[in-house]
């Protein structure tokens, strides 16, 4: 049986009906109408309603026929005069759904599921809106074939080797599929919502992707040692810096004005607390590994940089110079000036770009 709403027309006992089916179109004759009963009348479970001849418009209805287990939530149903009728009305159902359903292999994209076809379609049209490309768009629950094709596509691009569920679940083989793959699944039954919640997610993780990214070079930083607060000279030396401009952390390579290396950072300590970067404005305790002595090397109230590779200078000014605050983008120009007094050629085309965002800023 299935449950309708018949909104036009009327429908018989042993009429011909066509109606959307997951394998096709399907042709089938009505058994049984059955409507409910008043509430009044309602006595027990197996008495809840009335065998009736007919049904006219609008009504709700449960139908009983043959062939009826593969239909599809929100299909139309159509009644047919003959044979005939009904195979020309099963192909412009067939097409209408089939303009719904989607799957395509070829496609790095979505899998998307509904319960019905209207909210697969609404589904669908906004995630069109906002050029997110589908893969697989149906209705039902999430099949382990479905989870399977959204695991392949996660392998190249895990953004798109997503799932949204607007209403609908998730088949028990189809949740082992993604458990062991890492497919990111997305359910609720508000479809805005849904949609929002993965781009959502899609923003929050390229975000993340992109620190990540970031933390693996050495960005700019210009530090000035405190006068009176040298607590050790070297081997590893100890001095407490303000930081002038930009960013440090553990690892940094440090150079004096003129150019000539320092050493490494060893650790950061802010008020006896070990942290991992320190920022324009902090005054922070550092150590120092490598050829530095305090008194000769470096003095007190002298301005140190961090010492940056030039690919890392590519790297900064090509892929992250929008996540480079105002401060560190001007450092990070002292930074190539110096490196540029001994080399003529170092990060040339970097640092003509440096110029003109820093340009673009000024105005």
């Amino acid at each position: 049986t299935i449950d309708a709403i018949i909104y036009d027309g009327v429908m018989k006992r042993g009429d011909l009906i066509v109606l959307g089916g997951f394998d096709g179109a399907i042709i089938t004759k009505v058994r049984a109408l059955l409507l409910p009963k008043p509430l009044d009348e309602m006595r027990a479970p197996t008495d809840r309603f009335n065998n009736v001849e007919e049904v006219y418009a609008a009504a709700g209805v449960k139908i009983s026929a043959p062939n009826l287990e593969k239909a599809i939530a929100g299909s139309p149903i159509l009644v047919a005069q003959s044979e005939e009728e009904a195979k020309i009305l099963a192909a412009k159902i067939a097409e209408e759904i089939g303009s719904l359903r989607i799957s395509s292999q070829d496609t790095l994209g979505l899998v998307v599921k509904a319960d019905t076809l209207g909210t697969l379609e609404a589904l669908v049209s906004m995630l069109k809106k906002r050029n997110i490309p589908i893969r697989i768009a149906d209705v039902g629950p999430l099949s382990k074939r479905e989870a399977i094709e959204a695991a392949v596509v996660s392998k190249d691009n895990r953004y798109l080797g997503a799932v949204l569920l607007f209403n609908v679940g998730v088949n028990s083989d189809a949740e082992e599929i993604l458990r062991g793959s890492g497919v990111k699944l997305f359910q609720g039954n508000i479809i805005y919502r849904l949609v929002e919640d993965y781009i959502e997610w899609v923003n929050e993780e390229k975000r993340k992707e992109r620190e990540r990214e970031l933390e693996k070079l050495v960005r700019a930083g210009k530090i000035r040692i405190i006068p009176g607060y040298v607590f050790r000279r070297s081997d590893p030396a100890i001095v407490g810096v303000e930081i002038l401009g930009g960013v440090i952390r553990p690892g940094y390579p440090l150079m004096r004005e003129d150019g000539r290396s320092l050493g490494t950072i060893m650790q950061i300590q802010d008020a006896g607390k070990t942290i991992n970067i320190a920022r324009t404005g902090m005054s922070v305790a550092i150590s120092i590994r490598g050829n530095i002595l305090v008194g000769r090397h470096v003095n007190e109230g002298d301005i140190i940089y961090t010492d940056i590779p030039e690919n890392h200078v590519n790297e900064l000014v090509d892929r992250f110079a929008q996540d480079l605050s105002n401060d560190e983008l001007l450092v990070l120009k002292e930074i190539v000036e110096i490196k540029r007094k001994s080399n003529k050629l170092f990060a040339t085309s970097s640092y003509i770009k440096l110029l003109q965002i820093i340009g673009k800023g000024a105005k």
